[in-house]
């Protein structure tokens, strides 16, 4: 049976460095739930916390209301797949995926109706009798999910499971793994650093830095209303623009330091006027506009990327939070009347309605209804 995660203050430390300061979060009953983050931010020391693989310094984790701090991994009804299959290359598919059952002691009979299924669901029944060497990435990282799930785990963890293969297969391997996620429901924590992965798999995405949560919430949400300056920059990109609030005649106005200003009607109660902040931008909501009517910049780069073109831009000094890798603007070639050249100078015009503000060091939104934790 499927089960919540209650993490509860939880800490990890290996000797005198902290890795997981106390950490708190509910994983919902069958929900498929990704920890997504930078290398090094704790999210695979998280995932192997919960599988037991990990010592607990602070804290208590709880599938459903039994604290499993002291359960030994083997004894959590867990299913784990891991980056590198683990899948053994001695035996066929299908003996891979009996494996579990077998230690189980599970009727013969029983353990094929099972097996069976499982193939199906995963769609590799055909394979069933081929050693792991002939089959693809693809194939290989399906015997590792069927055999996870067989025995029917409380949780399904799973730590970059698709790293190892091909852009195009990862692509299918996503949907693969959600397909099978949802006919099953087991409760499902997934670790990538893979932005779009994370994304396109999840029904709720955590973002970690430094072992600490920045936000929890719908993919849909931390993209388009993130919480914070990481959380805007670290999914998809940003541009980041100093500004000021000032008084507008319906509220409030952002304005950038060239003057441009921009009228916002979705501020949250906190922006006051003469606040100074930071104006976050995906280059997706810019559009151009005649003189005066946006940000004035100049093409410095242009990368043809199929169904959009990518501008790289230079904006005065004084416009920009300093320390960004690039500020560019994408051009959708679907809907695009005339396209930029390397030299051009260009008005801008950022979407008012999808902008996002931020406090001016950047640790929280100052737009309407947004939250750290949905």
């Amino acid at each position: 049976m499927s089960v919540a995660i209650n993490i509860d203050q939880v800490i990890k430390r290996y000797g005198k460095l902290t890795i997981i300061p106390g950490l708190t979060e509910h994983i919902r009953n069958g929900e498929f739930f990704t920890l997504l983050g930078p290398s090094g931010c704790g999210k695979t020391t998280l995932l192997r916390m919960i599988a037991g693989f990990n010592t607990i310094e602070g804290g208590k984790i709880r599938f459903n209301d039994q604290v499993i701090n002291d359960i030994p991994a083997h004894k959590r009804n867990i299913g784990m797949v891991f980056q590198s299959y683990a899948i053994f290359p001695h035996m066929t598919v299908r003996e891979n995926v009996e494996y579990g059952l077998k230690l189980r002691k599970m009727p013969k009979a029983e353990m094929k109706e099972k097996v069976d299924k499982i193939l199906d669901v995963v769609q590799i029944t055909e394979y069933q009798d081929r050693l792991p060497e002939r089959l693809s990435g693809g194939q290989q990282q399906r015997v590792a999910l069927a055999r996870a799930i067989v025995i029917h785990p409380s949780v399904l963890l799973m730590d970059e499971p698709l790293s190892n293969l091909d852009a195009k297969l990862r692509v299918e391997m996503r949907s693969a793994i959600r397909e099978v996620q949802k006919q099953v429901g087991i409760t499902t924590v997934y670790v990538t650093h893979d932005q779009e992965e994370a994304l396109s798999i999840s029904d709720r995405i955590a973002v970690m830095k430094k072992g600490e949560i920045q936000q929890t919430a719908r993919p849909h949400t931390v993209y388009t209303r993130p919480y914070n300056i990481f959380v805007s920059t670290f999914i998809g990109h940003s541009n980041l623009f100093r500004g000021r609030l000032q008084e507008a005649k319906d509220g409030l106005k952002a304005v950038f330091a060239d003057g441009y200003e921009m009228p916002l009607t979705t501020l949250g109660a906190e922006a006051s006027p003469g606040m100074e902040v930071i104006i976050s931008v995906r280059p997706e909501e810019f559009s151009i506009q005649p003189e005066g009517k946006g940000v004035r910049c100049r093409v410095h780069s242009k990368v043809f990327l199929g169904k959009y073109i990518n501008y790289g831009l230079e904006f005065p000094e004084e416009m920009l939070v300093p320390g960004q890798p690039s500020i560019e603007f994408s051009q959708d070639l679907g809907h695009a009347e005339h396209m930029l050249e390397v030299g051009d100078t260009v008005t801008l015009r950022p979407n008012p309605m999808k902008v996002n503000v931020f406090s001016a060091d950047g640790s929280h939104s100052l737009m309407e209804g947004v939250v750290q934790n949905e």
